[in-house]
């Protein structure tokens, strides 16, 4: 790319949010559901919570819809949503600081879906029982970990490690510079595994 030349940002989603600013209902139902789950997951990881996750990804899509009017394609229709969702979890988060404390739950309890039904988790003979506890047990700390995290350093942890967004990307939805996003991301790594390290010892 030439020094000082515009990078051209290809859009996957131009198609649809062009029908959409036209009033194409089906059109926005198209992106719901390509990206209510990644949303979702996003939101839970935030706010660390499965119900506030899925109220988030609701009001995310709605304030899309309402602004979509508003949104001039500089970025991607993804990255755009994406800081929307971040946004709105982050001021839940915010609320929910210092009011709520992590909530202990079993493991024979029947789990919340993405359409806010609930599922009972079926027992499988494959791998024995004491690994997949191990392996739960693992991911319920790494969780813990993360919702130790500052919001600054959360937001890129789980953008880049979790759901594989490039610097260049996560730059976009933060709004702050591809450096700041590596500087935040190497510390957010290193808290996380000490604290893996204090909870389950040596990695």
């Amino acid at each position: 790319m030439v020094l000082g030349q515009k990078q051209t940002i290809v859009d996957e989603d131009a198609d649809r949010v062009s029908s959409c600013k036209k009033g194409d209902l089906a059109a926005f139902e198209q992106l719901v559901r390509k990206y209510e789950k990644k949303m979702f997951n996003i939101a839970f990881r935030i706010a660390g919570n499965y119900e506030d996750a899925g109220e988030i990804v609701q009001d995310a899509f709605v304030s899309a819809y309402r602004g979509m009017a508003s949104f001039r394609e500089a970025a991607r229709f993804s990255t755009w949503l994406t800081s929307i969702t971040l946004n709105l979890a982050k001021n839940r988060l915010k609320q929910a600081r210092g009011i709520r404390r992590h909530e202990q739950f079993s493991l024979d309890d029947p789990f919340p879906t993405v359409d806010g039904g609930l599922k009972q988790d079926p027992p499988s003979a494959d791998p024995p029982v004491h690994e997949l506890l191990e392996k739960r047990d693992v991911q319920l700390k790494v969780q813990d970990c993360i919702n130790t995290l500052e919001p600054d350093f959360k937001e890129v942890l789980v953008l880049r490690d979790l759901q594989d967004f490039s610097y260049e990307e996560i730059s976009a939805i933060l709004k702050v510079h591809t450096g700041t996003v590596k500087s935040r991301l190497f510390r957010a790594r290193e808290a996380v595994k000490d604290c893996l390290k204090r909870a389950m010892g040596d990695l």
